[in-house]
Formats: structure tokens, sequence, C-alpha cells
């Protein structure tokens, strides 16, 4: 009996072993397909980002070797004006572009999401645009803002209007960019007609059935509906908008009179222009703080406004 007992627990034994050198290898062979993604993570973004905080605590001009300063860096940012105009500049044109991106967006997709011919080919064009190179669409753009050959100061000359001048008026430079940003609005027209094709039919029956109306069940059935995906363009929006770079660069040159002097540019400038590489390195943590700080203001306030299907919260 013990003889038997024993040559049981050998299999038992070697049978563990046997699912262990499988889950080992496994484990081994998923950190291998893993390992280019996550050497290049470490050599391409945690690298430069720890050499940046270091930078940023140094003064370094490209050349000479870098010294150390301690804090002169972000200290000397309270005193320079040109900081403050540039975040005025990012937050008013991200507290501006990315709600317009999202409500023409959505309404773009609410168009969309009807029983229409050509649905793809629809798609396909609003989509385009976004994947286009974003200094192609930059010189596209300067062009139909020219006051001398623009395609919109033409189209107002017809009706006997004046253009502006839309880039070399500080009123209106600022505007322009804001006007151009909503050329992308099709990236996300696609993601929001996802998120209203994954809607429940039978919740718009129901509505329908009780009486409600096209509004009514837009308003309580579409939006509660599609906040996840609100929340997520939101986010994303920001982020994105908070480190907006191409347009001023080639449009504007962050002109005229600082009007359209985005936070990056500046940073851009520091670094490669001045070659106050140590101070451009600190700007840019800035950056990264403010951007993490307004993501987690966001994060914090989705437990108010966004719903997920199945979860219980009322009111």
């Amino acid at each position: 009996m013990a003889a038997v007992t024993t040559a049981s627990e050998q299999r038992s034994a070697g049978a563990r072993r046997g699912v262990s050198r499988q889950s080992v290898r496994r484990n081994l062979n998923g950190w291998l397909f893993a390992s280019p993604w996550i050497l290049g993570f470490i050599l391409w973004t945690v690298g430069p980002m720890l050499a940046s905080l270091w930078m940023a605590f140094t003064n370094w001009d490209l050349i000479t070797t870098p010294t150390f300063v301690g804090a002169q860096n972000f200290t000397t940012m309270f005193a320079d004006n040109l900081v403050w105009k540039s975040l005025q500049v990012t937050t008013i044109y991200a507290l501006v572009s990315v709600p317009l991106q999202i409500v023409f967006g959505l309404a773009l997709a609410l168009l969309l999401n009807t029983n229409i011919r050509m649905l793809s080919f629809y798609r396909t064009a609003f989509y385009l645009p976004s994947v286009l190179s974003g200094v192609a669409v930059a010189l596209l753009w300067r062009w139909l803002f020219s006051t001398e050959f623009g395609l919109f100061n033409a189209m107002l000359a017809n009706i006997g209007i004046r253009g502006p001048s839309w880039l070399g008026d500080p009123q209106w430079a600022l505007p322009s960019l804001i006007l151009m940003s909503l050329w992308g609005v099709g990236a996300g027209t696609i993601i929001y007609l996802a998120g209203l094709q994954g809607i429940p039919t039978d919740l718009y029956e129901a509505a329908q059935v009780d009486g409600a109306s096209s509004w009514t069940r837009l308003w309580n059935i579409t939006l509660p509906m599609m906040t996840p995906v609100l929340f997520f363009q939101l986010v994303t929006g920001f982020i994105a908008a908070l480190q907006v770079f191409t347009q001023a660069f080639i449009m504007t040159s962050g002109g005229p009179n600082n009007a359209t002097l985005f936070y990056l540019l500046y940073i851009y400038r520091n670094a490669f222009e001045y070659f106050r590489m140590g101070y451009a390195s600190a700007l840019a943590w800035v950056l990264f703080i403010y951007i993490l700080v307004l993501t987690l203001v966001v994060q914090r306030s989705s437990r108010y406004w966004v719903y997920y299907e199945g979860d219980d919260r009322k009111g």
C-alpha cells in the first residue's frame, strides 16, 4: 500500500514539475515577445526623461560641460513673462479647441449613425484628413488664411466682406489656429460612431414606446451611454492640445506679438535657438506636471458624470 502511495505521489510531483516548466516557458515566450517594446520604452522614453530631469538642474548650452545650478532654472520661470504668456495661450487653445472638437465630432457621428448609403466611404473621407502630415496640413491652412490668395478671404470678398488678416492680427491669430484644429475631428468621429453603435437598441425601443422624443432619447440615453467615450476623448484631447507645436511653428512662428506662442514652441526656442537646454528641460517638466495634474482633475471629476453600463450609482 505504501509503495502504491509513493508511486502516486511521484507521478503527481512529476506532473506538477511538467506544468511548472510549461508555465515558465510560456512566461519566457511572453517576455521575449514583449522585450522589443520594453527595451524601446526604456531607451527612448524612460532614459530621455531621466536625462532631462537631471538637465533641469543644470546650465548647459549643448557645447560646454553642464554645470549644476540647483533649482535656479525653476525659480527663473516665475520672473519669465514669456512662460506665463505661453501657458496662457496654450491653456486658452486647449479649453476652446477640445470642447469644439468633441461637439463637432459627436454631431458628425450622430449624422453618420443613421441608415445612410456608402457609410464606409464617409467614414474614410472624414478620417483621412487626420492621417495627413502635420507640416503639409499647416502649409495648406496657411494658404487658406492668406490675406492675398487665401480661400477664406476670397469667399468673404464675394459677399462684400473684407476679410481679416487671419495670421497677422494678434486678435485673429489664435482663433484661426483653433478653427484649424477642427480639421482633425474625423478621427474622433470614428470613435464616437463606434460608441453609438454599441448602445443597446432596446433602450431606444423602450423609450419610443413610452413616447420619448428624439431630444429626450438623445439627452437621457445617448449622452449618458456615450460618457465613457467622451471622457476618453476629453483626456486625450487635452493632452494633445497642451502639446501643440507644428501649427504655430510653421504658420506663425509664435507671432504676431506672441499671440500664438505655445508652451512647446517656447521650450523649442530655449533648447535649439537660445541653447539653454537646462532651462528648456525644466520647462518640459513643468509641462509634464501641468498635464498630469489636469488629467488627474478630469479623472477625479469622472465619478460625477461618467456612466458605465451596470453602474448602480444614483443621482
